[in-house]
């Protein structure tokens, strides 16, 4: 099987036609066809057919595009890493990001990034985590930090920050919020809660099922700035990281309630794909994750933009919230 033949075919079969894929290899057609039927003859089957507009790939030829995308785009990964091998790591690494941690994690990332590799570019996705995994799977994204993920033979796993839940809503709801509540006592509780497949639903949800407790939720929204949103305006009650409200414009809006017996932690994990090898840059990317210390990381976030909101410098701000602590 040669790969000039599978990337001949893949081309035809994109862009369905013969004469348009030799133009686009600029190679002539009766060129490209003979290839392709040499391909054909390998593998013993007939991946494409000439209808009235063009050619269609066969069912062979459906299979075997996913194929020769995975063999190309792994040709690819090794001819950049063994060039990378020659100096610093260099080429371009994509990082999937659920948008809180991205909020935190870009600017320091990015700047660490290009000071350890200058000859290096980076990339950050956002999405939620179980889009993200999906863009990790199909190599859309070469390493992600998702929350929760489910097990995946494809993916290993490395927890980096665990983050207790907590219950949240208007600090002017009554009655007040008490200073805990118990996992059976959130049934009490009108709840906005993000939809499935997202990791703080299904956390939750596995971790009241577990106790048998059923949960009222009378508003699914997505975005958890939207849910905080609705929470501060006293529509209801949500679940959530107790990050996510310490990072919002006006955190004294909201009271809090941690959860126990049991409490519901989520993890952060490093991921990355164990199907396909990674390249010296994303190896060294995710070695540079791990070395970010998050629970600094997000109480310094927030503490940078409780200064910037209360119209002081964030040094003025991180100096006397030391000074209150000794």
């Amino acid at each position: 099987m040669d790969l000039k033949q599978i990337e001949y075919f893949l081309r035809v079969a994109e862009l369905r036609s013969f004469s348009r894929a030799a133009e686009y290899l600029n190679i002539s057609q009766s060129a490209l066809s003979r290839q392709v039927r040499l391909l054909e003859l390998d593998l013993r089957q007939h991946l494409l057919y000439r209808n009235g507009r063009g050619v269609e790939p066969t069912e062979a030829g459906e299979r075997f595009v996913g194929y020769a995308k995975a063999l190309l785009q792994l040709v690819d990964r090794a001819r950049e890493d063994m060039q990378s091998m020659q100096d610093a790591p260099s080429g371009k690494v994509t990082l999937g990001l659920p948008p809180r941690v991205a909020h935190v994690l870009t600017p320091p990332m990015v700047l660490a990034f290009r000071k350890q590799f200058p000859q290096g570019a980076i990339s950050v996705a956002e999405g939620l985590s179980a889009q993200t995994r999906e863009w990790l799977i199909t190599g859309r994204v070469d390493i992600a930090l998702l929350y929760d993920p489910p097990p995946s033979p494809l993916l290993g796993y490395e927890t980096l920050f665990r983050e207790e839940l907590v219950l949240v809503c208007a600090r002017t709801q009554t009655p007040a919020l008490p200073a805990s509540v118990t996992v059976a006592d959130l049934a009490n509780y009108p709840l906005i809660l993000p939809s499935q497949p997202n990791a703080i639903r299904t956390l939750t949800e596995r971790v009241c099922g577990s106790q048998n407790v059923r949960l009222n939720v009378v508003a699914e929204v997505d975005a958890v700035h939207t849910i905080t949103e609705l929470a501060a305006q006293g529509h209801a009650y949500a679940i959530l990281p107790e990050s996510a409200v310490v990072l919002e414009a006006n955190p004294e809006a909201f009271a809090t309630a941690r959860i126990t017996s049991p409490a519901i932690r989520n993890n952060l994990v490093l991921a990355v794909p164990r199907s396909r090898p990674m390249t010296r840059l994303a190896v060294a990317t995710a070695e540079l994750i791990r070395g970010t210390d998050f629970p600094s990381l997000f109480v310094k976030t927030a503490r940078a933009g409780q200064a910037v909101r209360a119209g002081r410098p964030a040094a003025a701000q991180t100096e006397t919230a030391d000074m209150e602590s000794q």
